[in-house]
């Protein structure tokens, strides 16, 4: 079953009843990135969305649904996921005791099939593209007691995922970002992040949306004004592998002051070497797109240009994180992009 209507109560003041009832997420550091700021020209913050459990941003909205979900009476959750939605749904589902059938593309990783198979979710390897999965998912989903859970086309998920801009303004205090910098992929997390914007008062804070080329599904949707399906996803940036941007991103797009960039997965994979020698810390390539922001100089020429105000606040960049990367694997995405 798809639900469309879930009642709404505010993720950041849910008031829980016991220890399974608990946020699946964790308060996550923000903290300073001397590299980055020197990069930057201009002060850096980290939001360190990469040490949430199951190593994503997932878990906030996600987790969030499942347990809005539990307490309606469903007995098996069906996800369909690229990885870090999948192991945020095969998480949630372990701590409440619930079964979970994860549909994965059939491009997905042994080390994360195995992951879900640790957390007790059943895997289902389906199509070439997180879309094709995603339609056996609606299809699994029909059981009687099952539900259908989106990686990042929900309200209740958008409503996880703006804690991270409640801990964000908690941090900081008076002092509002100069422009905060998000990977989009389905959108989910845009979404998200946009209403939490607006809540904590900071409607006017420029958001950089970076995206890879080849699965660029909301700034070909921005080109021409509405949702768009790419042809194929030929990024190797995969959690990244929407074809169709959910409809509230592009509804953000023209709400608040975003900025769109692509880059290319080359740029992507510098960033992810650059910010694991500056920062020791592995994340996927499309937590890559984020980054290469900073490290491609993007801000630095969208503000020579002057499309992006010198920031009188520091760059905020969420660190989405991801599951699907390891040493091995970055080397693998360097000699397929001939970058040995």
């Amino acid at each position: 079953m798809l639900i469309t209507d879930v009642q709404k109560q505010p993720a950041w003041e849910l008031k829980m009843d016991s220890a399974q009832d608990q946020p699946f997420h964790i308060v996550t550091p923000l903290t300073k990135s001397i590299p980055l700021s020197s990069v930057a020209g201009t002060e850096v913050l980290l939001k360190l969305e990469n040490i949430q459990p199951m190593g994503s941003f997932k878990i906030r909205g996600i987790g969030h649904y499942c347990q809005k979900l539990s307490k309606m009476g469903y007995t098996r959750f069906v996800c369909s996921s690229g990885g870090n939605a999948g192991l945020a749904a095969a998480y949630a589902c372990n701590k409440l005791g619930l079964p979970a059938t994860i549909v994965v593309p059939e491009s997905t990783g042994q080390d994360i099939v195995q992951k879900l198979k640790n957390l007790g979710a059943d895997v289902v390897m389906k199509g070439k593209v997180w879309d094709e999965a995603d339609a056996l998912a609606h299809h699994l989903a029909e059981a009687p007691g099952s539900v259908y859970v989106s990686p990042f086309n929900h309200p209740v998920i958008w409503e996880g995922h703006s804690t991270i801009i409640h801990e964000l303004k908690a941090s900081m205090g008076c002092q509002k970002p100069g422009a905060l910098v998000v990977a989009v992929g389905g959108g989910g997390l845009l979404a998200g992040v946009a209403a939490g914007m607006v809540e904590v008062g900071w409607p006017d804070v420029p958001i950089i949306a970076m995206e890879t080329l080849g699965a660029h599904c909301l700034n070909a949707a921005i080109q021409i004004g509405k949702a768009v399906t790419l042809p194929d996803i030929t990024s190797i940036a995969k959690c990244l592998g929407a074809k169709t941007v959910c409809e509230r991103a592009l509804q953000c797009a023209k709400e608040h002051n975003l900025v769109s960039i692509t880059v290319d997965d080359r740029e992507a994979i510098q960033a992810v070497e650059k910010f694991l020698d500056d920062e020791l810390m592995l994340v996927e390539p499309s937590c890559g797109a984020a980054l290469s922001a900073v490290y491609s100089g993007h801000i630095q020429r969208l503000q020579q240009e002057g499309n992006l105000k010198m920031p009188h606040g520091p760059v905020v960049m969420i660190v989405c994180g991801g599951s699907a990367i390891s040493l091995s694997q970055l080397q693998d995405f360097k000699s397929l992009l001939g970058m040995d």
